[in-house]
């Protein structure tokens, strides 16, 4: 054997032997499950990538933000609305879809018309796609139809999501373009193209409605983008104080490794800490399962509502992390009597005013600090933090929202029409 054969076959070696000490050392702290974890993202870094862009390619070429389309005014169709929703096909549990559909069944109970038109990037069934549908929201009383097929005219049509606006954009269907923005969604991705492409869609000149008041400002200041917006609610006939769920005691986090913006890592380090001081304290966790914590936790993964308020009774605390616009969890926390913790940031504290919320600089000591003064006083704010959220239903987004539509349809817009209406609607 050659000497330069010699050195390759002993580089080998000691590469395997290093590669076999490290995978000892994985399994011995985080056990088989972390080591699959941990070849899976070797393999996967190493892999070309291969995103499928979440817009077909077509509508994002069709789209010149240097020649917007001048779209043909609204259809006029009577004193109530004809709406045109486009968004992608729903799956049980995703939060957005939900606030859509609070949204579009209070505007169905006042009498408009809306039709969901879902754009669906990887060629689904459309017939397979209206069942899930409306499997997932039984109240839809309109019609379900695919949004590459056309749509038809309506006094609004709305983008729900950065994909969406391309076709919303792009359609030869008459009316006023809306766009219901819930975050700042460019801020999903690294630094890229995608991360352009969403941020491209503030600049189609669509009128927003958004999800509390900081996307507003932020639409408005960064890009020129007039807009509403609308309160966040709280479905108070599922979450409340529930006595029977037995005695609080607990914590409860929102775990969502696949979604960045919800703080996970974070949230992980903060948890360690809290258990070393707080060590008799049950520590849970829901919405995705979680294995190898370096506590003990009760990991419950995806929750019916009627479980999870269940579960929010028998805690003191919630960890709720938003990285970007808050979500849903803090008003369902206090509505169950739980206090939540969460990351102090404008984009929080624009939409989140409630009295009862425990804000905490985002690192993990603090966070950890935040929840044991919360657990330490026993829930003593428990009946008062629910208190506080009793008016804050979905009621009054659906109103607020119906009254922007109106707005919009009735205001001349930056092509000079406007419609006359009925005055039904304004009261």
């Amino acid at each position: 054997m050659s000497g330069r054969s010699s050195n390759r076959g002993a580089g080998l070696y000691r590469a395997v032997t290093a590669r076999g000490r490290q995978a000892a050392t994985i399994v011995r702290r985080d056990g088989l499950r972390g080591l699959g974890s941990r070849v899976g993202r070797a393999v996967a870094l190493r892999l070309p990538a291969q995103a499928v862009l979440p817009v077909f390619p077509d509508d994002a070429v069709a789209v010149d933000l240097a020649d917007l389309p001048s779209w043909r005014p609204p259809a006029g169709t009577g004193d109530r609305l004809t709406l045109n929703w486009v968004m992608a096909p729903p799956s049980a549990g995703s939060g957005g879809h939900t606030t859509l559909m609070r949204l579009v069944r209070h505007l169905e109970e006042r009498g408009h018309l809306c039709r969901i038109y879902l754009y669906d990037r990887f060629d689904g069934e459309a017939d397979r796609n209206e069942r899930r549908t409306r499997e997932i929201f039984p109240f839809l009383a309109g019609p379900v139809l695919d949004a590459r097929a056309g749509m038809a005219d309506a006094d609004v049509v709305l983008a729900t999501s950065w994909a969406t606006a391309y076709p919303v954009a792009r359609s030869a269907a008459a009316g006023r373009r809306a766009y219901v923005v819930q975050d700042f969604e460019p801020s999903f991705y690294a630094s890229g193209a995608l991360a352009l492409l969403a941020e491209n869609t503030y600049r189609m000149g669509m009128h927003a409605i958004t999800a509390g008041g900081w996307l507003t400002g932020k639409l408005a200041e960064e890009y020129g983008m007039p807009g509403d917006h609308f309160d966040f609610g709280c479905d108070t006939s599922v979450y409340r104080l529930t006595p029977e769920a037995g005695p609080r005691e607990g914590v409860v986090f929102y775990a969502k490794p696949s979604v960045p913006r919800r703080g996970y890592e974070l949230g992980i380090l903060a948890l360690d800490l809290f258990h070393r001081a707080r060590p008799d304290v049950p520590i849970h966790m829901f919405g995705e399962v979680v294995r190898d914590t370096p506590f003990p936790v009760h990991n419950h993964g995806k929750l019916t509502t009627t479980e999870l308020n269940l579960l929010y009774n028998r805690c003191l605390a919630g960890l709720s992390l938003s990285l970007t616009n808050v979500s849903l969890i803090p008003w369902e926390l206090l509505a169950s009597g739980c206090l939540p913790v969460v990351n102090d940031a404008v984009h929080n504290r624009v939409v989140l005013d409630q009295p009862h919320v425990v804000w905490s600089a985002p690192t993990p000591h603090a966070l950890a600090q935040a929840l044991v003064e919360v657990v330490d006083r026993r829930g003593v704010d428990a009946e008062q933090a629910s208190a506080g959220v009793s008016a804050v239903t979905w009621d009054v987004a659906g109103r607020q929202v119906e009254q922007a539509l109106v707005r919009l349809v009735d205001a001349p817009d930056r092509f000079g029409y406007g419609v006359a209406r009925q005055p039904l609607l304004r009261t």
